[in-house]
């Protein structure tokens, strides 16, 4: 045993960064949030290479903004994210998506023209605009091969709104991974591209070797996943190469007995070689909308003092 359970005075609570220190002594998931605050402000400190990699939900909600901050303020060596935070970050740029509800009438939303994530509502507009603005970069292209990190950077650098993530990873120069490249509305625009231009190509395969060096070149390696599927077994996959993560922080609301890489504990991740058994790691059980503004704040504090 090693402290007590016990609660606080709210009036001694000053700040964010100093409530999750309180939270340590609660117990239930206020002791996860406040190990993995601990583990975040450790991988900082350390300097080890840091993969920040999150679902796309992050940046379809109100999170791209405080996303994009956290990525200054902790500037992470690599993201891995997915196709539709990419193509939403895009779209973001250009206009609003909105707050509606998860108990609406589908059917009528289809007619008016508005897809539903959740309780978010997107316009079919965002869509025709996002259209527009990655024709012509993919014109630019031709024939070529690329990378999708090359698509991802040309994205990035026609991007001028502040809150975007994309913008952020450009200013603070971490690499932006998509394996799924094709998996939403620009895998749509790569297929309408290729009819056009027969031998352009995508090569998942040269963000993989890039992806492996960096995991190769690094002293101590570390992760924030937000989320699962794609994003976390690509990020503990690649750290397999060293024989795994030296820290690791999951947030999810997935719960391990339905045995998906979603709900995975670390502990099963050290199984693989895909997180060190000497690791420092954490998994907060929870809805990240919700938890992860609580670690950016936390953090944003520290680095300000």
């Amino acid at each position: 045993m090693e402290r007590r359970v016990e609660g606080f005075d709210l009036d001694s609570v000053r700040s964010i960064s100093d409530l999750m220190v309180k939270y340590r002594g609660i117990g239930i998931q206020a002791t996860n949030l406040s190990i993995a605050d601990e583990l975040l402000e450790r991988m900082i400190d350390e300097k080890v290479t840091f993969f920040f990699s999150f679902t796309s939900t992050v940046i379809s909600s109100g999170l791209r903004e405080i996303a994009a901050q956290f990525i200054r303020d902790a500037k992470p060596d690599a993201i891995i994210t997915t196709v539709g935070a990419i193509e939403e970050d895009v779209m973001k740029s250009f206009g609003n998506f909105y707050i509606g509800s998860f108990n609406v009438n589908d059917s009528m939303l289809r007619k008016k023209g508005i897809n539903r994530i959740g309780n978010i509502f997107v316009p079919n507009g965002r869509y025709e605009e996002f259209e527009s603005f990655v024709r012509p970069i993919l014109e630019s292209f031709g024939d070529a091969v690329i990378s999708p990190s090359e698509l991802i950077t040309a994205l990035s650098s026609r991007i001028e709104d502040k809150n975007s993530f994309l913008l952020a990873c450009a200013d603070s120069r971490a690499k932006v991974f998509c394996p799924a490249i094709t998996d939403g509305a620009l895998g749509i625009q790569l297929y309408m591209h290729k009819q056009r231009h027969p031998k352009f190509s995508v090569d998942a395969t040269a963000d993989m070797k890039e992806l492996a060096n960096i995991v190769l070149s690094a002293n101590k390696t570390g992760a924030l996943i937000l989320g699962g599927g794609m994003i976390k077994h690509h990020t503990i996959g690649v750290n397999l190469l060293r024989e795994g993560l030296d820290y690791a922080v999951y947030i999810s609301s997935g719960t391990e007995q339905d045995a998906s890489i979603s709900s995975a504990f670390p502990r099963e991740g050290i199984s693989w070689g895909k997180v060190r058994a000497d690791s420092k790691h954490a998994f907060v059980w929870g809805d990240y909308s919700m938890l992860f503004p609580l670690l950016a704040l936390s953090l944003h504090e520290k680095l300000k003092k």
